[in-house]
């Protein structure tokens, strides 16, 4: 989270520069990202599927806060 007088100097200093600016979301890129291994988690509350407790779900994508979530990052930014 950046303050606003922060950006805003950074948008004037690149400016005064002529340099190009360009803007990342983090969070959409941890919730995009892909994974190299196979990451399996328990049904999350209220999703759990009667007569299947025992089973598991298996990511496709990285989950935000998930441990390997930089990795996963990284690896799509590259």
């Amino acid at each position: 989270m950046a303050r606003l007088e922060t950006v805003r100097i950074i948008v004037a200093m690149t400016t005064w520069k002529g340099w190009s600016l360009h803007q990342l979301d983090m969070k959409s890129t941890f919730l995009n990202g892909y994974l190299e291994e196979e990451i399996y988690v328990t049904q999350p509350l209220g999703f759990i599927v009667k007569g299947e407790e025992h089973k598991v779900y298996m990511l496709n994508k990285a989950l935000y806060g998930l441990k390997q979530s930089p990795r996963a990052c990284n690896h799509q930014i590259n």
